[in-house]
């Protein structure tokens, strides 16, 4: 359900969803045949900053036309303001348009999260990275050749653990029995520990949210809180972030546009708002806004979350072997921006959303979100990111 852009991982969603819309009505029309016209919404003068508007505008409109997403929406600040654009509608029932103040899930963006609250601990000597995950969950990570006393803290936060992915082996009729249940986590990660590791620990570097699950524990280990709880307390609460949410519920508060899968092509849209955000834990399940993503990662790369140690730690990256020269950190990615320099921010994908965010070291932030997922084409991210780009590419030095 939370996958990396084109995962394996996104196949479980689908099949979640076609098992789903087996006992739902289908939804009215297509999303290219739902679009309604585009609003946008400023706060910054024109003169003041360098965006393409009119490219990011149209990359929305081919979002939600071309693509076939029903709404898109990206939320571009800098020193001068922000400004927000808008594509499409947030309800194919309806035809309401895309709020400018949307909440939305942003599902893998929550490692960034997990990650900051995490190394605020190493910051106060609660937590060693280079220590084994054994030292604080003894006896958790063990079987079929996965083990915790190898295993470091830093291997989870960078996917360099070798740990399986707990969503490529999750059963699709487990979910289906009740899509609102709740997960006990100490579950998923025992479920992904019956298979073998996908190479020794530090030998690779391969996308695991079984790691993240794993980092939510050892927050709770350490503190003797929930890691909801944690992130609340040492980032929700002092950046004020009013639209940010760690959930217990399965409904998304505040004003949203409804969550869509497609669970084949040409087929009816399935409206997968409301699901238990339990299945992807410190690793998926939180609910944020484009304002709320661009106030964290600002604040984040400004150093206000992290002392400049553990900063550093965060954003010291390797290879993911991606040919578009993306690297990860602890929590968070870097990606070569075509002008020159990077951006650093986070994808995320769960049911109903895709999402991407990003932020450079001279103070901008965007963040891009479509309210289709699974069932997109590979077309969508790469627009997706697209958009992305082209509100963080200004010109600015």
């Amino acid at each position: 359900m939370i996958r990396q852009r084109r995962a394996p991982a996104g196949a479980l969603a689908l099949a979640l969803v076609l098992a789903i819309g087996a006992a739902q009505a289908a939804l009215p029309g297509s999303a290219a045949a739902t679009t309604a016209a585009t609003t946008t919404a400023s706060t910054a003068a024109e003169s003041g900053t360098s965006v393409d508007h009119s490219r990011l505008q149209a990359l929305l409109r081919r979002l939600t036309t071309v693509d076939g997403a029903p709404g898109a929406l990206a939320e571009v600040r800098d020193r001068h303001g922000s400004t927000v654009l808008t594509s499409g509608v947030g309800n194919v029932r309806s035809q309401a348009p895309v709020h400018r103040d949307s909440r939305f899930r942003i599902g893998s963006m929550t490692k960034m999260f997990t990650a900051t609250a995490l190394l605020q601990l190493v910051g106060e000597r609660r937590v060693d990275l280079d220590a084994p995950v054994e030292r604080y969950l003894p006896g958790v990570v063990r079987g079929h050749g996965n083990d915790g006393r190898a295993i470091t803290v830093r291997h989870l936060l960078q996917h360099t653990s070798g740990l399986p992915d707990f969503l490529d082996h999750l059963k699709p009729q487990e979910i289906v029995k009740d899509p609102l249940v709740r997960h006990d986590p100490r579950e998923l990660v025992a479920m992904a520990l019956e298979h073998p590791p996908v190479f020794a620990p530090g030998a690779g570097w391969d996308y695991s949210n079984t790691g993240y699950l794993l980092v939510g524990m050892v927050i709770e280990e350490v503190t003797g809180h929930p890691y909801g709880a944690e992130i609340r307390e040492r980032i929700i609460e002092p950046l004020r972030l009013c639209e940010t949410y760690v959930p217990r519920g399965t409904a998304v508060p505040g004003p949203h546009p409804r969550g869509y899968a497609q669970p084949g092509e040409g087929a009816p849209l399935l409206d997968v708002t409301r699901v238990s955000p339990s299945v992807g834990g410190a690793a998926g399940s939180m609910i944020s806004s484009g304002t709320d993503v661009n106030r964290f990662l600002g604040a984040l790369l400004r150093g206000e979350l992290l002392r400049p140690a553990e900063l550093r730690e965060m954003m010291t990256t390797r290879s993911t072997g991606s040919a578009d020269g993306r690297a990860y950190g602890l929590g968070l990615e870097s990606r070569p921006l075509s002008g020159g320099g990077l951006y650093w921010g986070h994808t995320g994908d769960f049911l109903g959303y895709e999402t991407m965010a990003g932020a450079t070291v001279d103070g901008r932030q965007a963040t891009v979100m479509v309210d289709l997922g699974p069932g997109s084409s590979d077309a969508q991210s790469d627009d997706l990111e697209a958009a992305l780009r082209t509100a963080l590419s200004t010109g600015a030095a």
